[in-house]
């Protein structure tokens, strides 16, 4: 961003949130833009976002959850949920003095969105949310039922094998063959660059393989569904017709369970539309942030 002023709040239970801001805090700030990344995700799957937005005069906030980055709490999972991560927000929020916000979220991004909304309605006013799901992921993720069993199994080999474990979780975005598989797995091969999945594969080692396993199992256990139809928020729903993390059918069950909800689906785009097809994204957000 052309003006990035980061620091860091000190929370209520002692915790440390790392921000990034375009603005320096006044009183009453409106229609601030707040990015929500997915799950071991960072800010840089928004890059084409951040600097688009920030290009047309959007106030933006971008923030890290706590255990994640330069954020603190990663000593205690135990605490990383997504009503924790919102209170967390609601916090850093009325810390810049903000009155009024959109979230944008991507895949578990849209679990912190949709807490967010359900706790704190009226600061609120309109989401974004690109890839997600209402439903627990086990058995849905790839669209297959093998995703469910396939986590024990993970669980197992890290609890035998720790320091392996770990140093594959690390390292091993640097193997061809791993890096081919993230890419054609979750992106749009044409689309994007290889050097984009090496700084995404990179990032995605800083956090451990246990925040993972958490988030996945918070993913599972967010009960959405129950609350859902309470959420009256503006929302714009995006997803890729050749998504094979997040199936896309999910983006209509999405839109009929959010009543007041629009629903794009990008023509090719995988996971990541917003990386795969960037105009086309910012296009729709910008048309939509702009009724």
């Amino acid at each position: 961003m052309d003006n990035n002023f980061s620091n860091f709040l000190k929370i209520s239970d002692g915790e440390q949130i790392f921000y990034t801001t375009n603005f320096k805090p006044t009183a009453n700030l409106e229609d601030v833009l707040v990015f929500n990344y997915g799950l071991v995700c960072s800010n840089f799957h928004y890059s084409k976002q951040i600097k688009y937005f920030d290009d047309l005069g959007f106030k933006i906030l971008l923030h890290d959850y706590r255990g994640h980055y330069q954020s603190s709490g990663g000593h205690d999972l135990s605490q990383i949920t997504f009503s924790r991560i919102a209170n967390d927000l609601i916090e850093l929020v009325d810390h810049l003095q903000i009155k009024s916000l959109h979230l944008i979220g991507h895949s578990m991004g849209v679990n912190v969105c949709l807490e967010f909304a359900k706790l704190y309605p009226k600061i609120t006013k309109s989401m974004i949310l690109i890839s997600g799901t209402i439903i627990p992921v086990h058995n849905i993720m790839m669209d297959t039922h093998l995703t469910g069993p396939l986590k024990p199994i993970l669980l197992g080999l890290m609890e035998k094998f720790p320091k392996e474990f770990d140093l594959f979780w690390k390292y091993g975005g640097w193997n061809p063959l791993v890096k081919r598989a993230i890419h054609a797995g979750g992106f749009n091969l044409e689309q994007v660059s290889d050097e984009f999945i090496q700084v995404y594969l990179n990032k995605l080692g800083q956090l451990g393989p246990q925040l993972f396993f958490h988030l996945v199992t918070e993913m599972h256990d967010h009960d959405i569904l129950a609350f859902v139809h309470n959420i009256k928020t503006r929302t714009l729903l995006i997803g890729g017709t050749k998504d094979k993390v997040i199936p896309n059918f999910l983006q209509k069950l999405c839109h009929e369970k959010l009543e007041n909800s629009e629903l794009y689906l990008i023509h090719e785009g995988s996971h990541v539309p917003q990386v795969d097809f960037p105009g086309f994204t910012n296009e729709r957000m910008t048309f939509f942030l702009n009724p």
